[in-house]
Order: structure tokens, then C-alpha cells, then sequence
């Protein structure tokens, strides 16, 4: 296993799963090799072979080789590095308990925007992206403190909000300007932290 983190994911630009780590890994200046595999008819020989090695079980990315083990599930993932960072994921319980809460509502919408995006279905737009953003502003509203969902402390679940906003926009999902204010906050806020800057110039 590489002494450097590596991290397994599939070569669709900024679409994805793998995105939210990798703009987890940049914020926090974690350097690591970005492995990407062509979306075509490689992938079954790639998810083969990383079957085989042991860096997914299901044949599913992300993954990430890390420090000496392979971690997988892209918002586990995010809750492991915050605790071995000591940082992202609040301070108090309840603080733990909102950043996860959002976390589960967001892995929510990601699985029907993963399915509309392959299968597009009327409904994702008129319904489901919609209820989304509402029920994420619903938490994104009640801090005032600052743009992040735990007021000026920066949570792993802000660059998966952040994630699905964009890949909303960049899907015609929803468009930007219907975006609650708090969301549109938040983005800006996301897009303003230096070491995301410096990578949102590259991608």
C-alpha cells in the first residue's frame, strides 16, 4: 500500500462521490495521488482488479488508501478523516448528531440523482430536488453565525451540500437562482476557502 493516500474513483470530472472526498482531502491539505478510471468499457476489468487487491468490496468507488488501510463509502470516509483530524465534524454531541443528520438526508438525494441522471424521471425536478433544498435549508437557516451548517466552523457535510448543489446545476437539476439563500451562501463560502479555490482552477 502507497505511503501516500490515494484516491480510486471514477474519471467524470466533477460529477460524483469522489468528488466530495476530493474536495474534502484539498480543503484540508491532505496530499494524495487521484486515481481515476475511465466510465466505458474498461471499468469491468478495473473493478475487477480492485476487487481483487482489496480496495472495494462491492466494486464500488470511492475508495481510499489511507495511512495503511482502505476506506470505502464516500461519507464514512469523511467521518473517519474528521476524526483522526480532530476537526469537521463539530465539537459538541449535538453538533456530531446535525452534521450526520444532514449527511444522511444528502446520501438520500444522492441516490435518486444518481438515478435520474442514468434514467431521467420528471419528478426529480419538479419533486424531489426541490424537497431536497428544502428540507436542507430547513438546518442551513437556523445558524446565522456564519455561512457553514455549524455557523463559522466548516463540517464534512458542507462539501456534500456543496457537491449536490453543483452537480444539480451542472445536470440542469436545479438551477441557481432557485437555490434557497442559505445554499447560495454556503457555495460561496465553499468556493472561497483557499485551498478549494486553488483546486476549483484545476478541475
Amino acid at each position: 500500500m502507497s505511503a501516500k493516500p490515494v484516491l480510486h474513483y471514477l474519471d467524470i470530472k466533477n460529477l460524483g462521490r469522489g468528488e466530495v472526498v476530493r474536495l474534502f482531502l484539498h480543503d484540508a491539505g491532505i496530499d494524495f495521488e487521484d486515481k481515476r478510471y475511465p466510465l466505458d468499457d474498461s471499468w469491468a476489468k478495473n473493478k475487477a482488479d480492485l476487487k481483487e487487491k482489496g480496495l472495494t468490496v462491492t466494486g464500488l468507488v470511492p475508495s481510499l488508501e489511507y495511512k495503511g488501510v482502505v476506506l470505502t463509502q464516500h461519507i464514512p470516509i469523511l467521518r473517519y478523516l474528521s476524526r483522526e483530524l480532530g476537526q469537521y465534524d463539530g465539537e459538541t454531541n449535538y453538533d456530531k448528531w446535525l452534521v450526520d443528520a444532514v449527511s444522511d438526508i444528502y446520501i438520500d438525494w444522492r441516490d435518486n440523482w444518481v438515478r435520474n441522471f442514468f434514467n431521467p424521471f420528471p419528478e426529480y425536478k419538479t419533486e424531489t430536488a426541490p424537497a431536497f433544498y428544502k428540507n436542507i435549508d430547513h438546518y442551513y437557516s437556523k445558524d446565522k453565525s456564519g455561512p457553514y451548517l455549524l455557523g463559522n466552523t466548516v463540517s464534512y457535510a458542507d462539501f456534500a451540500v456543496f457537491q449536490a448543489i453543483d452537480n444539480d446545476i451542472t445536470t440542469g437539476g436545479i438551477a441557481q437562482d432557485a437555490l434557497p439563500e442559505s445554499l447560495v451562501v454556503l457555495k460561496k463560502a465553499i468556493e472561497g476557502r483557499p485551498n478549494v479555490v486553488e483546486y476549483l482552477k484545476t478541475r
